[in-house]
């Protein structure tokens, strides 16, 4: 089994562990946060210990790391630890479920979380540091680049870019062949048909609220 450490002691964190821990292939060992922003020494029945010292507890030759922090700041508090535990000498591994449908040629990087139900088309390049929520589709020649964040049934037709550090909430919608500039974030709802440049904001409105009441309506 490959020893794992969580790199969050928080709600990813704790979803984290428990897809892993129904995985045989790991065994989750502790926890690890920044030296200032531990308040519990435990998490889940685990070890919390100080990420500026992990390595002399759990050393990179023995353990493996997983890096469970969401996306905020357009992912650049994740991208920071990633590569601070790379050049500590940690293998960070990559979780896809088996629930998750994907072709075998697909190219995924380090640190990516995949969760069910998941289409991944052939083709398909997914680089470092990336998380994809459940019921995404995913089309051929797909390009999602390192430290990108999607939310769950996003559409992402086929040979699409998403560059790096972008947001895309649930339910958007890129066209084939888009390109999604840097660091964007694409709201819940958002149909980009178009190129974006880099750290744009796209939103779909909020629903309009009629006047007439639910039950004056004769036909749905």
């Amino acid at each position: 089994m490959q020893k794992i450490i969580v790199f969050g002691p928080s709600i990813f964190g704790e979803i984290v562990y428990h897809y892993l821990k129904e995985e045989k292939e790991y065994e989750i060992v502790g926890f690890s946060a920044n030296k200032e922003r531990i308040s519990e020494k435990k998490f889940l029945g685990l070890p919390v210990i100080p990420f500026e010292t992990i390595e002399n507890e759990f050393p990179p030759e023995e353990y493996k790391m997983f890096i469970a922090i969401g996306y905020q700041k357009m992912n650049k508090p994740r991208e920071k630890i990633f590569n601070e535990a790379k050049k500590k000498g940690y293998e960070l591994i990559s979780y896809i479920s088996p629930k998750a449908t994907i072709w075998n040629d697909t190219k995924i990087g380090e640190n990516c979380f995949i969760f069910e139900n998941n289409v991944i088309q052939p083709f398909v390049k997914i680089g470092n540091n990336v998380v994809l929520w459940s019921g995404n589709h995913i089309g051929h020649g797909v390009q999602i680049f390192d430290h990108c964040y999607i939310s769950s049934h996003v559409v992402i037709a086929g040979f699409a870019k998403i560059q790096k550090n972008c947001f895309l909430g649930i339910n958007s919608s890129i066209r084939d062949e888009v390109t999604i500039g840097r660091e964007c974030v694409i709201g819940a709802g958002s149909i980009i048909l178009n190129d974006t440049n880099e750290k744009e904001v796209y939103s779909s409105g909020t629903t309009k609220k009629l006047s007439i009441t639910s039950d004056k309506i004769k036909k749905i």
